[in-house]
């Protein structure tokens, strides 16, 4: 398996370059954006490792800017490295399609675990339906990741946005415990309520006619509740 670490901190990108390495793990090492975006279309990996906080250039200013530009053409996965918390950070690197979000600082075993976690996961997805789930007005394609309500356009939903909304289709009407809802999203040695409820959050702001009064999908507290219009969802095989 190969893994690319984008990181500043020289002496902690070889840090996580020895522990990959011990782990069975190939890493090529870049230290800024633009380095990262060369090493990325250089030689395809298994994974990304990358710091949100990285030194860049114009177009790249980021590891944010980094993921964005990465995922325009891959769904390689990428775990966000951060010393930030902040809700905002967060619901960007959801948004911009980042698969996991560990916080410095970590120990080596997190990261492995977090890694392969990640690495299980994207694995074993199911296959998308050809079928498109249908409910009433909407629709939604889980294969293209999109989103539709009749005569209205089309939205694009990131991986994750799109791993939930499959789970919310296959499971209509229902409370949905948030254990569950991570296990089935992230995995079961990923994902947190709080990285969960920033989805969720951004799932309605992009589905929603009123996100301030949601009907698909609603929750309360860290349990949610995918409600969808008519009952039953036609098309699409449970995973």
């Amino acid at each position: 398996m190969k893994a690319l670490i984008v990181d500043d901190d020289r002496t902690l990108a070889d840090l996580l370059a020895f522990t990959l390495r011990r782990a069975g793990f190939e890493s090529s090492l870049a230290f800024d954006a633009p380095g990262g975006l060369r090493a990325f279309k250089r030689n395809p990996v298994d994974i990304i490792i990358l710091d949100v906080n990285l030194p860049g250039d114009a177009a790249l200013k980021s590891g944010f800017d980094l993921c964005r530009e990465i995922r325009k053409t891959s769904n390689v996965p990428i775990i966000l490295l951060t010393v930030r918390d902040e809700e905002d950070d967060i619901i960007k690197g959801l948004t911009l399609g980042a698969d996991d979000y560990i916080l410095k600082p970590f120990s080596p075993r997190q990261l492995v675990a977090r890694i392969r976690t990640v690495l299980r996961r994207a694995g074993e997805a199911h296959p998308p339906s050809d079928e498109p789930f249908m409910f009433e007005t909407l629709r939604f394609d889980e294969g293209r990741r999109e989103f539709q309500r009749e005569g209205g356009p089309i939205i694009h939903l990131t991986r994750l946005e799109s791993r939930l909304m499959a789970y919310f289709c296959l499971n209509p009407n229902q409370v949905l415990p948030a254990e569950n809802i991570i296990a089935q999203v992230w995995g079961t040695d990923a994902g947190t309520p709080e990285m969960l409820r920033q989805l969720v959050r951004r799932l309605r702001l992009k589905v929603e006619t009123d996100p301030g009064e949601p009907h698909h999908p609603s929750g309360h507290r860290i349990s949610f509740r995918a409600l969808v219009p008519g009952g039953q969802a036609q098309g699409g095989k449970p995973a």
